[in-house]
């Protein structure tokens, strides 16, 4: 069956985000539809199995709509089922994530969560190999887009399985008959993913193009550093200004964006500036739009002031949702959206001044127009708890001033906290992004160099390559 012609039946687990499933099937030509039938995942000729949030509340969803039974049986028979991430898991008997609860048990095996020695999330690109050294070069092979807390490290009798490196190898991709499972995100991948969604409708071998992600010495295994287009949104267009102010217009977003995926940006972000000061939410139809134009991870953030505010974002478009007065108002938002959506959902953004006498860091809200006297770097470690994910650490001295990286508040914060921690503020080079990723940085946000034309994201990435930065390249 080609992509054109095939009706995709995406299983409604209550705690996945769909948009970006949706446009990804939409963009290969295939007619995706969400359902909660167990008569659909018994005759639909082809199933997914989504979901991000934790394994006991999928599976509480899955029970209640009596889809447990369907879905084994499915599977079994090797009838096309693709399952991705939380789906993934859900394959196993039990997971740390739920201890007191059961999965699918489809495949034997228990899924462990990382340990702190590394970066908890797993968040950004990395290798998707074949774990078998005489076939590195499977056309299954390529770099994909993780989010994930828990890994299943051994190999499952029985089934085709690629590995991916963070604290040692983890199993990452499975195949088995027209099963595909994959503990990363496909829709959400670029090509690769792309190329593997094309496969599995009509039953070939994937054929992706060559892997982009390619260290400098070709020879980095892991998760690569982040290149992140950042575009403030104000009334449906892209500003930009200095220390959140003097907006100036940089254009129309869905243009911007769909350029900077071209351009091999690994994410994007959009924050609705004048969200929280006007006391409205973000646009969704800007979300809506962007999303159907991109097939990499969104951020969104603006105007979130309870977890209803996060749903509507996630079902418009945006994969994370990004946090930043309401929690320090109510920080209890974080644990409700963490624990509703998943950490992977849920990301502090956390605006940092230098107090006056020099001393460390204030956090600042309302797009930097109330000094709160709170530390920044306390703040961070509670959100952490919270159940934060990740942390977008935007400098306000720095914003727009095109004069480097705060790498002292970059490291402070790095050192403090085991989520993900994304540079903002100042950027003018590429010099200053490895800068910042050298301080600890994970992932390295930039607006205004991008926004006019200073550069380009390919051109920042060559540059970073050429430093010894093990980028994720776009050719």
């Amino acid at each position: 069956m080609t992509a054109s012609r095939a009706r995709v039946a995406i299983v409604r687990t209550g705690t996945a985000n769909l948009a970006s499933l949706i446009a990804a099937f939409e963009r290969l030509g295939a007619h995706p539809y969400i359902t909660s039938s167990p008569e659909d995942v018994r005759t639909a000729t082809h199933v997914v199995l989504p979901g991000v949030g934790t394994l006991a509340a999928a599976m509480r969803d899955l029970e209640a709509a009596a889809l447990v039974e369907p879905l084994r049986a499915r599977i079994n028979e090797s009838k096309p089922t693709l399952c991705i991430c939380l789906g993934f898991q859900l394959l196993f008997e039990t997971s740390d994530e739920s201890p007191s609860a059961r999965g699918l048990g489809i495949i034997p095996g228990h899924i462990e969560r990382f340990p702190d020695s590394v970066t908890v999330p797993h968040f950004g690109w990395n290798h998707v190999r074949a774990h078998d050294s005489e076939t590195q070069h499977s056309p299954h092979s390529g770099s994909a887009y993780f989010a994930n807390s828990f890994r299943m490290p051994a190999a499952p009798d029985g089934w085709t399985c690629l590995t991916t490196e963070h604290a040692g190898p983890f199993t990452s991709m499975l195949a088995r008959g027209r099963v595909l499972a994959c503990q990363f995100h496909p829709e959400l991948s670029g090509p690769y993913g792309n190329s593997l969604l094309a496969a599995w409708l009509d039953g070939s071998t994937p054929t992706p193009p060559p892997s982009p992600a390619i260290a400098a010495d070709g020879a980095h295994i892991g998760l690569m550093p982040r290149v992140i287009p950042c575009l403030d949104v104000r009334d449906g267009r892209v500003v930009k200004g200095i220390k959140f102010q003097n907006l100036r217009d940089s254009g129309d977003p869905v243009e911007r964006a769909k350029a900077y995926e071209d351009q091999g940006a690994d994410e994007l972000v959009i924050l609705d500036v004048s969200a929280t000061p006007e006391g409205r939410k973000t646009a969704h139809h800007t979300v809506e739009a962007v999303r159907k134009a991109i097939s990499i991870p969104l951020t969104v953030g603006g105007g979130v002031r309870e977890v209803d505010d996060a749903r509507a974002l996630l079902e418009a478009g945006a994969d994370k949702t990004a946090v930043n007065t309401a929690a320090v108002r109510r920080p209890e938002i974080l644990s409700e959206i963490s624990e509703r959506f998943g950490v992977q959902c849920t990301v502090l953004a956390l605006d940092a001044a230098r107090r006056d006498n020099a001393q460390g860091w204030e956090v600042v809200v309302r797009s930097g127009t109330e000094r709160t006297g709170r530390d920044a770097i306390d703040w961070a470690k509670r959100a952490q708890q919270l159940g934060a994910g990740e942390v977008l650490l935007t400098s306000w001295d720095r914003d727009g001033t095109q004069s480097g990286y705060d790498l002292e508040l970059l490291t402070a914060a790095s050192n403090a906290v085991h989520i993900p921690v994304i540079a903002s503020g100042g950027a003018a080079n590429a010099s200053h992004l490895a800068e910042a990723l050298d301080a600890g940085a994970d992932a390295v946000l930039a607006a205004s160099i991008f926004h006019d034309a200073h550069t380009t994201v390919g051109d920042v990435k060559a540059e970073l390559a050429a430093l010894g930065v093990p980028v994720r390249l776009s050719k």
